[in-house]
């Protein structure tokens, strides 16, 4: 009898979007992920996460091509949907927030990933890549792409996900970026003394996705460097100016 996580060939259906993992696809209700020295680590924190009542993708294990399976869960991403408004923002605020207070309770028992960007003093296992391309607003609201979790901090992960869902259009008008950037941090209902530290979090962490963008084209490491001359390092140096240029701004909009 064939194995129930063992697709047949013509069951798979090749999933884009993504820009550091090849060989993602979909079978049925399901995504297999190519499994690496970290993957057992990961499926555990998702399952730990999970078990606290944070809705995500389910962990389903090893297929018997030795891929990593988790649950397929429908739905657009919010990147590719309208900005999201100042409720919705709160509302991912507040995930955020809950897979945080989820994760303080785990203690690895199998290796996870150093992180692309690691952080000193790293206390707690995060997603670390919150961001809007990893967003599902469908009939659920989940985060996806878990692969990248590792050792970081509430600050970091915070910092990243809030400059990446209010603060990542350099055209935009800074005012109306400061206000959604307060319904999201408020979503999360974040402290004193989190808000005060937010802003030059956020500049020092969009300034490093742009220097390992730009190091790892010098030093031809991928898939960062491709992405580095593909419009992504274009981008990057663009947002970490305007993070950086209106920090008093942020601060204010951050004041409780």
């Amino acid at each position: 009898m064939r194995d129930e996580l063992e697709p047949r060939p013509d069951d798979e259906q090749a999933l884009g979007g993504g820009n550091a993992t090849a060989g993602v696809v979909r079978v049925g209700d399901t995504v297999r992920k190519p499994w690496t020295p970290s993957a057992a680590g990961v499926l555990d924190f998702m399952a730990h996460v999970r078990a606290q009542g944070v809705d995500l993708p389910e962990p389903r294990g090893r297929d018997a091509q030795g891929r990593m399976v988790t649950e397929f869960v429908p739905g657009p991403i919010a990147l590719d949907g309208p900005p999201l408004t100042r409720g919705e923002l709160g509302r991912a605020g507040a995930m955020i927030r809950a897979i945080h207070d989820a994760s303080e309770s785990f203690r690895p028992a199998a290796p996870l990933p150093a992180g692309i960007l690691p952080v000193e003093g790293a206390d707690l296992i995060c997603h670390n890549d919150l961001t809007p391309w990893n967003l599902v607003v469908g009939e659920r609201w989940v985060f996806i792409d878990w692969d990248g979790a590792g050792p970081s901090t509430r600050l970091w992960d915070l910092a990243y996900s809030a400059q990446a869902f209010t603060l990542n259009d350099a055209t935009a008008d800074p005012a109306a970026a400061a206000a959604d950037l307060a319904a999201l941090v408020d979503g999360y209902g974040a402290d004193a003394a989190l808000r005060d530290a937010l802003p030059a979090a956020m500049a020092r962490r969009t300034r490093a996705m742009l220097d390992l963008l730009e190091s790892s084209h010098r030093a031809g490491r991928e898939p960062w460097g491709s992405m580095f001359v593909s419009g992504h390092g274009e981008h990057w140096r663009r947002a970490a100016e305007h993070v950086a240029r209106h920090q008093e701004l942020w601060a204010r909009a951050l004041t409780p």
